[in-house]
């Protein structure tokens, strides 16, 4: 496997500290940069004056403000788009969808092995980073692309409503709206979304992209009982059902 690129700067969000230690020092062996912290307002105040980060690790039981509600702020405010990766006591599927559910990239049940968190944390970073061949953006594709009341700017990876306000979208909402821009009005499976977005590599479970398409509604606005833009096809997937257009290539 690869290594991270250098410099990378990691913030490690865990009240133990011998753990924080531990993984501080592992982390650093391998070539990134670890601020570590107790608590949620620490974490806020690293954001503001020790960054910029490549990603945070936080753990889900802290004292105070736990780890949900941390990644939900994280999600809501001026740093969407920081990768999560969230560390939890306990690793039944309630956990993880509730992690998903708030916005956490993947998740990591304790106790693991260093060399483990390690790898996910890679993986997070390489797709965050790297769109897929398919979804990458060429010289002469269009930077606009159009459908309903909303337009999506490929350069900047935003989307703009019918009034021109921006929504910023986190990297695994954009990946996955621009596979459903790039195939409107058919039927796409939860394995074909993983592979296009995440590749053969990803090791997401199948309800994640279910967590992922409910974010997205909520960025479009959509709803879900009666949704304009994604629906879903019971026993097959989802389907993009609105005409995409892209006015500046033409």
């Amino acid at each position: 496997m690869s290594a991270a690129p250098a410099g990378d700067h990691i913030l490690l969000v865990d009240d133990d500290r011998e753990i924080r230690e531990l993984i501080s020092a592992y982390l650093v062996k391998n070539g990134l940069r670890v601020t570590a912290v107790p608590t949620g307002r620490r974490m806020r105040i690293a954001l503001e004056q020790s960054g910029p980060f490549d990603l945070v690790i936080l753990d889900l039981m802290l004292p105070g403000e736990d780890g949900l509600t941390l990644c939900r702020d994280l999600r809501a405010g001026k740093h969407k788009a920081l990768p999560i990766l969230m560390l939890t006591a306990r690793g039944d599927e309630a956990d993880r969808i509730l992690g998903l559910e708030m916005g956490a990239d993947d998740y990591l049940p304790k106790p693991f092995a260093a060399r483990e968190l390690l790898a996910r944390l890679r993986a997070v970073l390489r797709r965050t980073r790297m769109l897929p061949p398919n979804l990458r953006s060429s010289d002469d594709e269009a930077r606009w692309l159009h459908f309903g009341d909303w337009r999506l700017d490929t350069v900047e990876r935003h989307l703009l409503d019918a009034d021109g306000v921006v929504v910023s979208l986190s990297g695994a909402e954009y990946r996955l709206l621009r596979v459903f821009l790039d195939h409107p009005q058919k039927v796409l499976n939860r394995d074909q979304i993983l592979t296009i977005t995440q590749g053969r590599e990803a090791e997401l479970f199948e309800r994640s992209i279910d967590l992922m398409v409910s974010r997205l509604r909520k960025c479009l606005r959509d709803d879900a009982r009666e949704p304009r833009y994604i629906k879903t096809v019971r026993s097959e997937g989802y389907v993009f059902s609105v005409q995409v257009q892209t006015p500046d290539a033409e």
